[in-house]
């Protein structure tokens, strides 16, 4: 027993080593980078295209250095929400307002994808209108949703082919599946942060890249101070109370963490083009990119203004070593919405790499298995945030870097909350100026 838990503590890589305060500036532009921190650097803005796909760069995914921030956006296009392989999972999310009002579930997902090799086959084998992953959820908690369950089904789109998602919905009490219309993508979920680009990618071509520089992050997701330990079992089964103080970001396995622990970025900005995403509500995204592997770490949208408007900060881990860094998956991820100052949280456990085979696909992700109400693994999550005052915290604003970039307007409610949870080391739903009646 001793072994198993030594052995669930590296696979998720949190130790003993306290969060680094940024006191000294880690952020660099363009211009101000060296010759030697150009070198894998590409700043070209137009490059050859592809002669088949013409949306794409003439180069070969995943490419070779130097990198131009176009590649940039197609490296991080490997990580999505979730893994481009198959996999069973457990997924336990949440969301909090800024009232303290707190809602929890847990979903128990098999995850089919298409295409073995990952990106690398949506972009050359997929064509337009093709499937590339089948996702079946089923609710295991609250018990009111118990055996609630959902089908997505995803396409890769284009200019002519706009379906990106069928989804399908299933309740016990109604006792039949519906279809579900596809959402707007980049609207928000009942109770959620999340939007549909959100958890099943973006497409790297419907946006013009920029390099805005480089950073250094120590911290992403941040926990409370009144949280010591998660409750987790990564790619194990084996179920243990992990410290958090100073959790990794990318967990121990991670080889490129700088000498005092943060991990470098790449900081790119990625411009919606208007002629594949008409109107789209956020049309600029701010991607914090590891400068090895190119996983997006934090991720900020802004409004049609250019006012920041949402904070995703994501940690992952290594789940499949034999896939490289292709192997990270998405672990811990919170939304922060700024406008209503609500949180949402995703929670990615009990990894189980799956190999469906052609009768479980054929059986298995279709929406008349549904009916039946059949769990395809019996998985646990027991992870659980027992008060609102045990949430996440709010993501750093980092004011101060790329201020030319970033424009930050919030509240003064909402500055007077992050001052009080600065203090507190915790979430606190009413502040002094509230409890005075002001």
């Amino acid at each position: 027993m001793i072994f198993q838990i030594i052995i669930v503590i590296v696979l998720f890589g949190v130790f003993f080593a306290p969060a680094k305060a940024e006191t000294t500036r880690t952020w660099k532009t363009v211009s101000e980078l060296s010759e030697t921190e150009r070198a894998d650097i590409d700043l070209r803005t137009e490059t050859p295209r592809d002669s088949q796909i013409p949306y794409l760069p003439a180069e070969k995914y995943p490419f070779s250095s130097p990198y131009t921030a176009e590649e940039m956006g197609y490296r991080a296009m490997e990580f999505p929400h979730m893994p481009r392989w198959s996999v069973a999972l457990v997924d336990g999310f949440g969301s909090i307002t800024s009232s303290g009002f707190l809602q929890q579930a847990k979903t128990a997902g098999g995850l089919l994808s298409v295409h073995a090799d990952g990106l690398a086959s949506y972009l050359y084998a997929t064509p337009p209108g093709g499937e590339y992953f089948r996702w079946l959820f089923q609710d295991t908690a609250p018990p009111e949703s118990y055996g609630n369950q959902s089908l997505m089904v995803g396409y890769r789109t284009d200019q002519t082919f706009s379906t990106r998602l069928d989804s399908f919905f299933y309740s016990p009490s109604l006792r039949r599946v519906r279809r579900m219309p596809q959402p707007r993508r980049d609207d928000r979920y009942p109770n959620s942060v999340q939007t549909m680009d959100d958890i099943t990618g973006r497409d790297a071509w419907e946006f013009s890249w920029r390099l805005l520089g480089t950073d250094v992050l120590y911290e992403t997701v941040r926990f409370p101070n009144n949280r010591s330990t998660v409750t987790c079992a990564g790619a194990s089964g084996v179920f243990s109370e992990v410290p958090v103080k100073a959790f990794k970001i990318l967990g121990n396995e991670y080889p490129y963490y700088t000498a005092d622990g943060g991990i470098a970025y790449y900081v790119v900005a990625a411009t919606a083009r208007e002629e594949w995403l008409p109107n789209y509500s956020t049309p600029k995204l701010l991607y914090w990119l590891d400068r090895h592997f190119f996983y997006p770490l934090r991720i900020e949208s802004y409004d049609r203004d250019g006012k920041l408007v949402k904070v995703e900060v994501r940690t992952a881990r290594l789940v499949r070593p034999e896939l490289q860094e292709r192997g990270y998956a998405s672990f811990l991820t919170v939304y922060w919405d700024l406008a209503l100052d609500m949180m949402t949280y995703s929670f990615h456990d009990n990894f189980t790499p799956k190999e469906w085979s052609e009768k479980d696909r054929e059986v298995l992700f279709t929406p008349d298995f549904m009916r039946r109400v059949w769990f395809l693994t019996p998985l646990k999550f027991l992870e659980e945030i027992r008060s609102p005052e045990e949430f996440y915290l709010r993501p750093h604003l980092f004011r101060e870097k790329f201020p030319q970039e970033r424009n930050i307007e919030i509240s003064a409610d909402l500055e007077e909350r992050i001052r009080v949870q600065e203090i507190a080391g915790h979430l606190v739903f009413e502040t002094e100026a509230q409890a005075r009646g002001q």
